[in-house]
């Protein structure tokens, strides 16, 4: 039976978080001697398609109805169902992300399977299937037993890296048809231009209210630059208007996991921790020597960040 792989789309690009579940669902496959099947949704560029072989998939199905141009919860678990009952699978890996997610849990519901979300590890399968998840926004692991013959995984950003293959995926086109719903309608999107994602992104740096006012936050674009980061906030930020909305990180606005996550004037309120504790390395500025941050720090730089950033800007552009 094939390892199934959910690749979620930006637009007709494929997302970074999709490259992870698929190597993810490579390293499932070669313990129990499966191969990794793709399956895209809606319209992509066809190099984007090409180009997922590489990554670990052997097969890639391409269902380009336009009705699934819209990311319709509903709509995608209908033809997943139906793909993993023409062809049974044991295993199907997705992305944590906020369409996945409702993705995953509606279509074990669907097919029967156990489910798992926010997993941190490769599953166990010498006895049964454990995997391990993180709980309490990531300040404890719990180990969970699937005990279904159908298990949806869906895994934490950063969990699993990167790895490229030397396979020739097949790529079929599939005629399959979603189902519609008339009780709900996309009327419209907003999205973001010009700006890296905050949920796509490597290295984010953020300020808060130690920046004093929007006026001041030419250094920290300017470090963002640099550093070809994402720009973030805290909550009090954005909601004094500082900066949008769309850039609040925390536990109540966007949880992010990048490699490196930079704060800035930020004391390190726990629901701003909680949305940041996935990082892989946290480097903290700030003045106050009892900031709640420094405690979860990886690196922390004591002292007055408006003398700080411009000298670390310096010392990067010097670097690079």
């Amino acid at each position: 039976m094939p390892v199934y792989v959910f690749i979620e789309r930006d637009e007709t690009k494929i997302r970074k978080t999709s490259y992870e579940a698929i190597s993810y669902g490579a390293e499932i496959a070669s313990i129990v001697g499966n191969q990794v099947v793709g399956v895209v949704l809606g319209s992509i560029d066809k190099a984007e398609l090409e180009g997922l072989s590489k990554f670990g998939c052997h097969k890639v199905i391409h269902c380009p109805d336009p009705v699934l141009d819209q990311p319709m919860i509903r709509s995608y678990v209908s033809v997943l169902s139906e793909l993993m009952e023409a062809e049974p699978a044991e295993f199907f890996i997705t992305a944590q992300s906020a369409l996945a997610d409702p993705v995953a849990a509606m279509l074990a519901v669907r097919t029967g399977a156990s489910v798992a979300t926010n997993v941190t590890s490769v599953p166990d399968l010498e006895n049964g299937c454990r995997v391990q998840r993180g709980i309490y926004t990531g300040k404890a692991f719990e180990t969970v037993e699937l005990k279904s013959e159908k298990k949806v995984i869906s895994i934490r950003k950063n969990a699993c890296g990167i790895k490229e293959y030397e396979i020739n995926a097949e790529i079929v086109t599939s005629d399959l048809k979603p189902e519609e719903y008339s009780d709900v309608k996309i009327t419209g999107a907003d999205k973001v231009k010009g700006d890296i994602l905050l949920s796509e992104a490597k290295i984010i740096v953020s300020g808060g209210r130690g920046m004093k006012g929007p006026e001041n936050w030419g250094m920290i674009e300017e470090l963002a630059d640099t550093l070809g980061a994402a720009k973030g906030c805290s909550k009090p930020v954005s909601d004094a208007n500082w900066r949008p909305h769309h850039e609040h990180v925390g536990q109540t606005g966007i949880k992010v996991s990048p490699d490196l996550y930079i704060a800035i004037g930020i004391s390190g309120a726990i629901q701003h921790v909680a949305g940041v504790s996935a990082s892989k390395f946290i480097v903290v500025i700030n003045n106050d020597p009892e900031a709640p941050f420094f405690k979860v720090a990886d690196y922390g730089m004591l002292g007055d960040a408006f003398q700080i950033v411009p000298r670390l800007i310096e010392s990067i552009k010097k670097y690079k």
